[in-house]
Formats: C-alpha cells, sequence, structure tokens
C-alpha cells in the first residue's frame, strides 16, 4: 500500500507534489511497513559514516548497470536486485543521496524504466538532511528477500540513444545541464583548462576502470544545437528545490510542443533536470540521453560546437 503524499505546503504548486518528500514528513515515517529509504550516492562510502536510520544502499553503478554493456540492468537483473534488497512492487520508495541527489535521481529515472510506481525524492537529499543535523545511523537494516516481479525495462517514452540524438537533432530541443565552462568546452570534466594537464587528464581515464565517476573524454564543447541549462540553477544551496515560480522562469525557453532532450557527462545532472521537468514543471515529453556527453565526446566524427 503506498504511503500517503507529503502535504509540505511548498511541494503544492508543483504539477506532481506527490513525488516529493520532506524531511519531517519522512523522518516521522521511518521504519513504516510498506516504505523503503534508499540511499544512493556518487560517493558510496557515505552511507557508511552515517546514514537516515532504516535506509538501505544502492551503488548505481555496481546495481544498476551491466558491468560489459554500459547499460542499465535488464528485467531479470532488477527484480532480483530488488528481490535481494527486499523491495515489493506496491512499495513506496524514497530515494536521496549526495550532490543535490543526482544519483537519487538517476535511480529515480531507472526505477521508472521498470514501471514502478511509487518512487519519491527527499527534497535536498543527504546535504540538506546533515545540514538539518537530523538522526543518523549506522546499522545496516536486515530485510527479509521477496519476489519482486520480472518486468521488461521500457526505454521509449523516458530514454533516447546516441543514434536517434544524432539522425533528429534538428527536431529536437537539446539541453546540456553541464557547468557553463563544460558547455563551452574552456574546462574539462577534470577541471582543468581544456589543453593543459593532458597527464593528470591520462590518469584520470585510467582510473575510472576503479573508479566509473572519473571518466574523462578526449574532446571538450557540447552536442551542436544545444543550449546550457546548468543543473545547479534549479537548487538551494542546501540542495533543496527552488520555487515553482523559480523553476518556470529557469526554464522558460524550453517549448511544452517540442520534444525535450537532457544531457550532461555522465547523466546524473541531466537526471536531476529531468526530475525537475516532468514532475515539478509537469513537461510530457522529455527523454533522457543517459549516454550524455562521456559517450559523445568519445566518439570518432561526432560533430561538437565550442
Amino acid at each position: 500500500m503506498a504511503a500517503p503524499a507529503d502535504p509540505h505546503q511548498p511541494f503544492q504548486d508543483y504539477a506532481h507534489p506527490e513525488t516529493l518528500v520532506s524531511a519531517p514528513w519522512l523522518s516521522a515515517r521511518l521504519g513504516t511497513k510498506g516504505l523503503v529509504v534508499i540511499e544512493c550516492d556518487e560517493d558510496s562510502v557515505l552511507y557508511d559514516i552515517g546514514h537516515l536510520p532504516s535506509a538501505i544502499r544502492l551503488d548505481f553503478n555496481k546495481d544498476l548497470t551491466d558491468p560489459v554493456t554500459r547499460d542499465i540492468i535488464d528485467g531479470e537483473a532488477f527484480a532480483a536486485l530488488m528481490s535481494d534488497k527486499g523491495i515489493e512492487r506496491d512499495d513506496t520508495v524514497v530515494l536521496y543521496g549526495d550532490k543535490a541527489n543526482w544519483w537519487a535521481a538517476y535511480a529515480y529515472w531507472v526505477f521508472k524504466l521498470f514501471g514502478h510506481e511509487d518512487v519519491r525524492l527527499l527534497d535536498g537529499g543527504r546535504d540538506a538532511w546533515m545540514t538539518e543535523e537530523r538522526d543518523t545511523s549506522f546499522m545496516v537494516p536486515e530485510r527479509l528477500t521477496t519476489d519482486y516481479p520480472v518486468v521488461e525495462r521500457n526505454d521509449n517514452a523516458l530514454r533516447i540513444f546516441v543514434a536517434e540524438l544524432k539522425d533528429r537533432a534538428d527536431d529536437l530541443a537539446i539541453v546540456d545541464t553541464r557547468a557553463k565552462g563544460e558547455y563551452n568546452g574552456i574546462v574539462a570534466t577534470d577541471g582543468l583548462p581544456d589543453g593543459e594537464g593532458v597527464e593528470n587528464r591520462y590518469s584520470t581515464s585510467v582510473s575510472a576502470a576503479i573508479d566509473p565517476h572519473a571518466h574523462a573524454t578526449m574532446r571538450h564543447g557540447h552536442i551542436p544545437g544545444a543550449v546550457n541549462l546548468p543543473w545547479d540553477a534549479a537548487v538551494f544551496p542546501n540542495s533543496c528545490f527552488r520555487a515553482m515560480a523559480d523553476l518556470e522562469e529557469l526554464y522558460a525557453e524550453l517549448d511544452r510542443g517540442t520534444e525535450t532532450v537532457l544531457y550532461s557527462h555522465l547523466g546524473a545532472q541531466s537526471a536531476l533536470v529531468w526530475f525537475i521537468l516532468t514532475n515539478l514543471i509537469g513537461m510530457d515529453n522529455v527523454r533522457h540521453y543517459d549516454g550524455s556527453w562521456a559517450e559523445w565526446g568519445n566518439m570518432v566524427r561526432m560533430p561538437i560546437e565550442r
């Protein structure tokens, strides 16, 4: 049975307020039957130094992606993961994490690829919870295994692949959600000015074999025709989402009648903006290019702008 919606007043202006929960709402319901809280971080070590009481951990790279194909896991693997984590198909899943919920939003998107009905984000994620000095725990909860059904992943409505993006680029509104320097090709993802620190960038690419979040790209810039709407403009310094009026102003140049595609470097920042556009603003025709710049910027003969 789904948990009740959070009546937090600031949420009520959003298109789908039921997809968000506040810290007070969640704090009062931790440990209740049918509510599963999941931490999904860029830095998975954070869970070990204190997490929300009753929260379990998902490592996006290890748990939700195929280690060979760099694709999202298939239906059988997702069902096995959910069963092992003690999650039922009708459970309310609340996701949160570091970096203003980047990877939590990515995990949310994956849950939606498999049609899990009731998935929500904790507004502000780990950052806001810790800033408010709310209760944390070191205990890893033991959950009974379940029999989560195998559901085929449906990529059609929420996801776009590089071939279609390249072929249809002129018909799409493409949004680069990275920082302005990355979009312009002035700053590489490793934080160095483009053309400097080649050895350091090489070391970063080698370390990606150990840390998949450390991916570097051979070229820097953006997909031709893409506009730059950096993700961080949509959140306050405490990582909570800005008010509906602010978001509408921020994304005013996007036409609801035009199909919109989002990307970032690895797809985490753009997953957060995908959540904002679909659930907070209420746009219906938004897809996520999760291959993002890590794919486009490394492909031979792919056009780029700087």
